[in-house]
């Protein structure tokens, strides 16, 4: 059998999306009020291990992947990669072969993401990508559950992006091209997404408008996303802040989206930069179900890689 990879949404594919999005519903509801640590009753993934390497911080990733292993049976290691050999000069190459002997899963959340398409390349069990430079496709698994459960269908969704073109835009766009939603980028000139990427959205049936026009990104959307302006390991520099200010998400930009638009960010956020406190913490706002549905999303894909779905 194929080893099924996550690294992007691609991988998986529109269809595989629509059922890990649909098995996330249902296990959301089916344990509804129960303790967090408790198994779901079916216990899919029981006496399975998932390995994590962590060579950026987090919080949502890792406890959102620990829950979820838990949740469906199996148990979790938390591996630091300044802490084992890899961070010693240990080849990928040889760290995933290793790995693959001793765990079931690989999640890797790092910087380059060359770095995780070699653990794909010589790993024999699924690896998924918990972030890299380039895409966040975890993240926007949890992203399209919570659109859904503000009633709000896939197919012609209108989504607006504000701030920097970056890797969770890259795999919003590349959901965009799956499940046939459109989006507007507004960005600063010169922190646009990437070429390919974009390109690969429209040819995939997607409508992706770039302008440098905030109020143009916005206007009639469903949906307002954003991100810190500054991601992780980046230099917080005083010009691209003060280039990304005329696109920070406040009251007066989300009154030219639809009267029931819903604001979404992967956090954390840097309220008062990319997002007003009164947006942030208004009732447009559904940044916290967006954090809690990393786990639920996490679940199905880790479902997926396993061919259980």
């Amino acid at each position: 059998m194929t080893v099924r990879h996550f690294l992007n949404l691609s991988d998986a594919g529109g269809d595989a999306i629509a059922a890990m999005l649909a098995d996330a519903i249902d296990r959301k509801a089916a344990r509804a009020a129960w303790p967090k640590g408790r198994p779901d009753a079916d216990q899919p993934l029981a006496g399975h291990v998932l390995g994590m390497i962590f060579e950026k911080n987090s919080t949502r990733t890792r406890v959102s992947f620990d829950i979820a292993i838990r949740q469906l049976g199996g148990s979790s290691l938390v591996l630091d990669a300044a802490n084992t050999q890899l961070g010693r000069g240990e080849t990928i190459a040889d760290t995933a072969r290793v790995l693959s002997r001793m765990v079931d899963a690989i999640m890797v959340r790092t910087d380059d993401h060359a770095k995780i398409e070699e653990m794909a390349r010589y790993a024999s069990v699924p690896v998924i990508n918990g972030l890299t430079d380039l895409s966040h496709p975890c993240q926007v698994v949890a992203d399209l559950l919570t659109v859904i459960e503000q009633g709000k269908a896939l197919p012609g969704l209108e989504a607006a992006w504000l701030g920097d073109g970056n890797n969770v835009l890259h795999s919003i766009l590349e959901a965009a091209g799956l499940m046939k939603f459109n989006v507007r980028v507004g960005t600063p000139q010169g922190y646009e997404p990437a070429e390919e990427i974009v390109a690969w959205a429209r040819a995939n049936g997607a409508q992706v408008t770039l302008t440098n026009d905030a109020t143009e990104a916005v206007a009639g959307a469903d949906i307002v996303l954003t991100d810190t302006w500054v991601s992780m390991g980046q230099e917080h520099t005083h010009n691209k802040l003060a280039a990304m200010a005329p696109f920070q998400v406040n009251d007066s930009l989300m009154s030219g989206a639809k009267g029931d638009a819903k604001f979404l960010h992967c956090l954390p956020a840097h309220v008062g930069e990319e997002v007003s406190e009164s947006v942030f913490e208004g009732p447009r706002s559904v940044v916290f179900d967006e954090a809690e549905n990393r786990i639920h999303a996490q679940k199905s894909v880790l479902l997926w890689c396993f061919g259980k779905l």
